[in-house]
C-alpha cells in the first residue's frame, strides 16, 4: 500500500512525491554499484526530504560487521559521492535505521536473522512490513538469493503492505538465459513487484526525450522517413575496462550496452505516441518498437566490432584491451559495437538506425542524433553550400545535458556563402535545480511502486531476439578463423570497419 497525504490535491507540482513508510535491503553491499550509486542516492532522497523520517537500509554481506560498522561504510560512501552537501543531522537520522547481516547467500541461519531484523525495524522504525531487496549481486546468484528469501517468507507481505525486488542489468547474457532469470524471478515475486534497472531511463534527458516529442508540436510531424534520413545512437566511454576484467571478457560492448541502453534509447525515439504516460502503456509502445525491428541480411557489411589497442587517451599512455590484468591473449570480447537496425512499420521503413558504443574512445558521451534528408532543391549555386551539411537534432544524454539543433545558415558578407550552425539548450543553463542522480529517481519509484521507467520482461526477452543473430554471426567469424574484432586507436573513435558500415551507405559518423 503506498501512503497518500489525504489533503492533497493530486495535479499539485509543487509539492514532492515522498515515499511512505519503507526500507531497503541492500544485497552485495560492499560492491562498487553500491558504495557508489546506491548508498549516496539514499543520503541525497533522505536530504531532499524525499524519504520517511523511519526508512531504514539493511546491509547483507560475508563481512563480519557491527551495525556501527556498517554506517562508516555507508557514511564513508556519502560524503565521497553524495550529489547533496553533507549534513549531520541529516546522517544522524538516516544512521539511526541502519542495520548489517553477515552471512553467505546460501546460509539459512542468516536469512533468519534477516527476517527478525525487517520485523524489528517495522516495530522500532515503523517500516509498516514494506521492504524492497535490491540484489546488487552477479546475476548467478539471483535464484540462490530469492529462494531464500522465499522460503523464509520475506518475499510474502502481509496484507496491507509490500515486498518488491530490484535487479540490475545484465539481465541474462542470451535469449534462454534471460528466460530462465525471467522465470526464477517470476517464481518469487509476481509481475509488477519485479523492479529491473535501467539507470539510463532515470536520467532527465532521457525522459526530455518524451517531453520533447509528445509536448511540442514542431517535431512529430517530420518525425518520420519523410523527413529523416537516419538516426545514431551513439555511447562512448573515454575509460577502458579497468579492474572489470572478470566481468567484461566473456560480456562485451554489445551485451553490455546495446542490448539494454542503446535499444531502450532507440525504442524511445522510435515509438508511437501512447495514451498517457502510465507504465502498460509506454511498455505497449515500445515493445510495439521492438517487435518491428529487423536485422540486415547481411551481418557482416551491417555490423562492426573491435578492440582497442595501447595508445594516448586523456593525455596518458595506456594499455591495449589484450594487455589488460587477467585478459588473455586470445580474447575475441569486443570493447566497440557497431550495428545497423531497421524499423519495418509505416513510420520509419527505409530508415536506418546506427548504433554504437565503446570504450576507450575520444571522450565520454552519449546522445541521439536524428539527421534529417537534405532539402529536395536548394536555389544556390553548388559553391555557396559546400561547406552546407544535413539538418539533425540531437539529443545529448551526458554529460551536459540537453538538445542542440544544426542548421544551415549565411555567413555573413556580401557573398551567398551557407554553413552548418547550432541552437543550443543546456539544463544546466535553462533551469537553476540540478538534475537529480539517475538513481535517486529510480530507487524513489521502486519505493512509490512507480514502474513507468522500468523495463519489464518481455522487452528484455525481445531486446535479446534483436541481439542474438548478431552474436551468433560474430562467434561463428570467431570458430571459422574468418574474422575477429578490429584494433582501434585508444582516443579515437573505433575501428575502420565501422567507418567502412555507413560509407557503404553513403553515409559518416557524427563526431560527438
Amino acid at each position: 500500500m503506498t501512503y497518500e497525504n489525504p489533503l492533497r490535491d493530486p495535479r499539485d507540482r509543487r509539492l514532492p512525491r515522498i515515499a511512505g513508510p519503507s526500507g531497503m535491503v541492500l544485497f552485495g553491499v560492499t560492491g562498487d554499484l553500491s558504495r557508489k550509486k546506491v548508498m549516496p542516492a539514499i543520503y541525497d532522497l533522505a536530504n531532499r526530504g524525499l524519504l520517511p523520517p523511519g526508512f531504514s537500509l539493511t546491509g547483507f554481506a560475508r563481512r563480519d560487521w557491527a551495525d556501527q560498522d556498517f554506517a562508516q561504510i555507508v557514511h564513508d560512501s556519502v560524503k565521497a559521492h553524495a550529489r547533496t552537501e553533507f549534513r549531520e543531522e541529516v546522517w544522524k537520522q538516516l544512521a539511526e535505521g541502519f542495520r548489517f547481516v553477515p552471512g553467505d547467500f546460501d546460509d539459512d541461519h542468516a536469512f533468519d536473522q534477516l527476517r527478525r531484523t525487517i520485523e524489528e525495524l517495522d516495530d522500532v522504525r515503523g517500516t509498516g512490513g514494506n521492504h524492497a531487496f535490491y540484489l546488487a549481486i552477479p546475476p548467478g546468484f539471483f535464484g540462490t538469493v530469492v529462494g531464500q528469501l522465499q522460503e523464509h517468507g520475506l518475499s510474502t507481505p502481509k496484507e496491507g503492505s509490500w515486498r518488491r525486488v530490484v535487479v540490475e542489468k545484465p539481465f541474462g547474457h542470451d535469449l534462454e538465459s534471460a528466460r530462465e532469470l525471467n522465470a526464477t524471478l517470476a517464481n518469487v515475486f509476481p509481475s509488477g513487484s519485479i523492479f529491473r534497472i535501467d539507470h539510463y531511463l532515470g536520467k532527465e534527458t532521457v525522459q526530455n526525450i518524451l517531453a520533447m516529442r509528445f509536448a511540442n508540436e514542431m517535431f512529430e510531424p517530420i518525425w518520420n522517413s519523410n523527413y529523416v534520413d537516419h538516426v545514431q545512437i551513439t555511447m562512448a566511454e573515454d575509460i577502458g575496462i579497468g579492474g572489470r576484467a572478470g566481468y567484461y571478457d566473456g560480456i562485451g560492448a554489445a551485451r553490455d550496452v546495446i542490448q539494454n541502453h542503446l535499444l531502450q534509447l532507440m525504442s524511445l525515439v522510435a515509438m508511437e505516441e501512447p495514451t498517457s504516460f502510465s507504465a502498460d502503456n509506454l511498455r505497449i509502445e515500445k515493445e510495439k518498437v521492438l517487435s518491428s525491428i529487423t536485422l540486415p541480411r547481411r551481418l557482416d557489411l551491417t555490423t562492426a566490432r573491435g578492440q582497442y589497442a595501447a595508445g594516448w587517451a586523456g593525455g596518458e599512455k595506456v594499455a591495449g584491451f589484450l594487455e589488460e590484468e587477467g585478459i588473455k591473449q586470445t580474447s575475441t570480447t569486443e570493447t566497440f559495437a557497431a550495428v545497423t537496425l531497421n524499423v519495418e512499420n509505416r513510420r520509419w521503413a527505409g530508415v536506418p538506425f546506427y548504433l554504437r558504443t565503446g570504450k576507450r574512445l575520444g571522450r565520454r558521451v552519449t546522445e541521439v542524433a536524428v539527421v534529417f534528408k537534405k532539402a529536395p532543391h536548394l536555389p544556390f549555386a553548388e559553391s555557396a553550400t559546400e561547406e552546407l551539411g544535413k539538418n539533425a537534432l540531437v539529443i545529448r544524454v551526458q554529460p551536459d545535458e540537453g538538445i542542440t539543433l544544426r542548421f544551415g545558415s549565411k555567413v555573413p558578407g556580401t557573398q551567398m556563402e551557407i554553413r552548418d550552425v547550432n541552437m543550443d539548450f543546456v539544463y544546466g543553463g535553462a533551469f537553476t535545480e540540478s538534475s537529480p542522480e539517475a538513481y535517486e529517481r529510480l530507487i524513489l519509484d521502486v519505493l512509490l511502486g512507480d514502474p513507468p521507467l522500468f523495463p519489464r520482461h518481455e522487452e528484455v526477452e525481445l531486446s535479446w531476439k534483436i541481439l542474438d543473430p548478431i552474436l551468433e554471426h560474430w562467434a561463428k567469424q570467431d570458430a571459422s578463423g574468418k574474422g575477429k574484432p578490429d584494433q582501434y586507436e585508444s582516443g579515437g573513435w573505433g575501428p575502420e570497419s565501422a567507418n567502412a558500415m555507413l560509407a557503404r551507405d553513403g553515409r559518416v559518423w557524427r563526431r560527438p
